[in-house]
């Protein structure tokens, strides 16, 4: 549970990183955090933390975001 509690957090810390760059409006900082990100969640996914498809629209929901920014 502790192990799930902590891997769990260091994704949302992932994903916040991306939140964050998205509403600064900072592109490049917004696709750095977006791409360490992915992986972290992907990794969830075979941990058992989260379905495919629940991490798969996560990431695909953040990119369109990323791409939003002029």
């Amino acid at each position: 549970t502790a192990v799930n509690k902590n891997r769990k957090s260091r994704i949302r810390t992932f994903l916040r990183k991306v939140e964050e760059a998205i509403e600064s409006g900072d592109k490049v900082a917004a696709v750095t955090a977006l791409r360490a990100a992915q992986p972290e969640l992907m990794r969830g996914v075979t941990k058992g933390l989260f379905h495919k498809n629940t991490a798969s629209r996560k990431v695909s929901r953040l990119a369109s975001r990323v791409k939003a920014i002029s």
